[in-house]
């Protein structure tokens, strides 16, 4: 297990590894488990080392050292792929359970159906959801044009499950489960990649498996897990992007005589970074985020200035006195051109089933009611789509009409007012006291997580602020690319599902305290060069407790999700052991 601070590398360059000898009150605090860091040499802050476990862990299990080297090298993928197969065998349990049509799966899956097979939404008879789930191949698909709000990739995706398993709930959210969990793995990967620790990168996607909204939200054929899917590939994308350009730098940077990685700041402010291509796929995948739901494009705006900041970070630490003029002489434009430019096309081209069909919805307005547009020399689809993208916004933006589960954002990171997509109540359960029972799909967060959340969120903040850790800081972007914009529409009815968007951040701020709380390792090697003897008690002490926190944290997580697993799945149980489960008013 590792902390979210990564071991110093060292044989690459030469120096004094602790820089300056530790001060009284550091001296002071070893009593307590207090071990100074060593000052990392320029290459490592550029291009960090990950973490490897401590001899002792394999030592306790009795695992012979090359045995031990081979498990570290494996684990890198074999502990992300473990976390997903869980991950998923909980999403495709009984994925066809409840057999209905909940919540807005209503419009979503039916759109879908149509895209697939015809192109273009169509207009649905009303009441047709029930001959839908009896006999779906009785229910054709209607030729008049359905006036839609959203985008169509997201509807793609949906109406590709359908196609290889039929018009059935099992169809329309299959690839919804897939996403939601090959998005663990992604946030696997990505938090190893963050903290430089395999543990922790697990630790991450293990919260996100047992989230309650992820997990609700992975079995129901809705669009936001498509954008959270979207979003948090490009921001895998993105830090792989910044690893590279920084191992760039690293490698154009001189080495002394004595070995040693020394700035300069000719080469930092003039090295070209060379072709980006990591970033040009972060640029497609905000488009079909941005292509699936418009919040998409809150977090293109959010994640291209990040990416410009880590370039102004990257050529500051390798020695540029004028980082900002750098990174905008040698970096603005071909992250621009990148993601932007890159995201609109892609946005464009998701639209090509409705431009090359002549039916689709206001199709035609460019050819008649627009025809004496003073635009009229552009091609009549794309005056067609601007009308309907503008008529969609005028849409989004009046939609104020009351709902039992709307919510202000204010109160979606302590679940003050989850939704629920199915209901259903039975008479005569011999196990309730009252002799019903109760069945209810429940999109509300595992509560502990997000609680626990709230106290990361400030950590994440205090660190990024005071510590100047861009790790922190990438996490508190990803957090307010898909929360903040929703406090621009606060009268508009929103849902607290829409933070799904933004869930894997929130797992990524939980581990990020976790780690912290878990503290760093110092093998024997290390506690050498630290002056400390070889078994520390302080030192031991305060790794071992930290362990049993996280320990018993990461159970209680564990066991929250377990306990309210029968209003994530629509299990029925009787409704005494549902109103327990019911911890707020608010949430019946």
């Amino acid at each position: 297990m590792t902390s979210t601070a990564p071991e110093t590398r060292r044989g690459q360059d030469a120096g004094d590894p602790l820089g300056e000898q530790p001060t009284s009150w550091q001296r002071r605090l070893r009593r307590f488990g207090h071990v100074p860091r060593p000052e990392p040499s320029l290459r490592d802050r550029l291009d960090p080392p990950y973490t490897r476990p401590g001899r002792q862990l394999w030592s306790v299990l009795a695992i012979p050292p090359h045995v031990a080297d081979r498990l570290v090298r494996w684990s890198g993928w074999g502990g992300p792929l473990l976390v997903t197969l869980v991950a998923g065998l909980l999403r495709f349990w009984k994925l066809d359970q409840p057999h209905a049509v909940i919540f807005d799966e209503t419009y979503y899956a039916k759109d879908a159906w149509a895209l697939v097979n015809q192109g273009y939404e169509g207009s649905w008879p009303k009441d047709v959801d029930k001959l839908i789930l009896k006999d779906p191949s009785s229910v054709p698909v209607p030729t008049d044009p359905g006036y839609v709000v959203h985008p169509p990739v997201g509807k793609w995706i949906i109406g590709l499950g359908e196609q290889m398993f039929g018009f059935t709930p099992f169809g329309w959210r299959f690839m919804v489960a897939v996403l939601g969990t090959v998005s663990v793995l992604l946030l696997c990967r990505i938090g190893r990649r963050l903290f430089r620790s395999t543990f922790l990168g697990c630790l991450a996607g293990l919260l996100l498996a047992v989230d309650g909204l992820h997990f609700v939200m992975s079995r129901t054929a809705l669009l936001d897990l498509i954008v959270m899917f979207f979003v948090l590939a490009a921001f895998g994308c993105l830090v792989v992007d910044r690893d590279r350009a920084r191992r760039r730098l690293s490698d154009g940077l001189p080495v002394d005589e004595e070995g040693v990685l020394r700035p300069d700041a000719e080469v930092a402010e003039n090295l070209r970074l060379g072709w980006r291509p990591w970033r040009l796929a972060a640029g497609v995948l905000l488009g079909l985020a941005f292509a699936t739901k418009w919040n998409g494009l809150y977090v293109l705006a959010a994640f291209g200035l990040m990416t410009v900041l880590w370039d102004v970070g990257a050529r500051r630490t390798a020695g540029a006195v004028h980082p900002y003029q750098a990174v905008l002489r040698r970096d603005l434009i071909p992250a621009f051109v990148s993601t932007v430019p890159v995201a609109i096309l892609t946005y464009v081209v998701s639209w090509t089933g409705w431009i090359v069909t002549d039916k689709g919805y206001y199709r035609d307005w460019a050819a008649t009611e627009g025809k004496d547009s003073s635009w009229s020399w552009l091609p009549d689809w794309l005056r067609s789509l601007w009308h309907y993208e503008n008529q969609v916004y005028d849409f989004h933006v009046g939609l104020t009409s009351g709902h039992t589960y709307e919510s202000n954002p204010w109160s979606w990171l302590v679940l003050g007012r989850p939704v629920s997509y199915f209901y259903e109540e039975q008479a005569g359960c011999k196990e309730s006291a009252t002799g019903k029972c109760a069945a209810e799909v429940l999109a509300i967060g595992t509560p502990l997580l997000w609680w626990l959340a709230c106290l990361a969120l400030a950590y994440v903040l205090w660190r990024w602020f005071f510590r100047r850790d861009w790790r922190a800081g990438a996490i508190a972007c990803g957090v307010v690319a898909g929360w903040l914009p929703w406090f621009f529409y606060q009268e508009r009815t929103i849902f607290l599902f829409y933070a799904v968007v933004f869930v894997p951040f929130l797992c990524l701020a939980v581990t990020m305290m976790l780690g912290a709380i878990l503290g760093p390792a110092a093998n024997a090697g290390t506690r050498a060069e630290l002056g400390l003897a070889p078994q520390d008690p302080t030192g031991e002490r305060r790794r071992t407790l930290g362990a049993i926190a996280v320990g018993v944290l990461v159970l209680l997580i564990i066991w929250n999700f377990i306990y309210f697993w029968p209003l994530f799945t629509g299990t029925s149980i009787p409704e005494d052991l549902w109103r327990a489960r019911m911890w707020l008013d608010t949430w019946v």
